[in-house]
């Protein structure tokens, strides 16, 4: 049985991907933060919503345990390697945002606008988004 190796480290140092997962990864612990304002969860059932935020605070801290861990493996204090057990959240984190700015793009809703800031901006990084979420489904999948 062979062991699968993320490569993604290259993608993540060497094409600058690391500038569109750490974007994400702080839009997603600012979500989390306000979960409690969210439309979403304002119409959630009132059993499900302090699951959510439970589950909200329990992510707040391995987001930036991750956001450590690229910023040494930038400096190159670890390898690409170390960074695989983090691969779930980095998709978590670009999938909300990317899912985020389609909200405040289509939904016009303040919340959601309020969050990725000047929404036409934040359009320009689905790209980047989409490029990061390959590179990440490809070691998931």
């Amino acid at each position: 049985m062979s062991k699968k190796i993320w490569i993604g480290g290259i993608y993540l140092k060497e094409e600058g991907g690391y500038k569109i997962i750490l974007k994400s990864l702080i839009h997603y612990k600012k979500r989390l933060q306000t979960i409690h304002q969210s439309p979403e969860l304002k119409e959630a059932a009132a059993m499900f919503a302090p699951v959510l935020q439970s589950q909200a605070k329990i992510r707040i801290p391995i987001i930036e345990e991750t956001k450590e861990k690229i910023e040494k493996f930038l400096l190159n204090l670890i390898t690409s390697q170390s960074m695989e057990e983090n691969l779930e959240i980095l998709h978590k984190a670009l999938e909300c945002r990317k899912s985020d700015i389609e909200k405040a793009e289509n939904l016009s809703d303040p919340y959601f606008i309020k969050l990725v800031g000047d929404v036409e901006e934040s359009k320009k990084d689905v790209q980047f988004i989409d490029n990061s979420l390959i590179k990440i489904n490809e070691y998931l999948e």
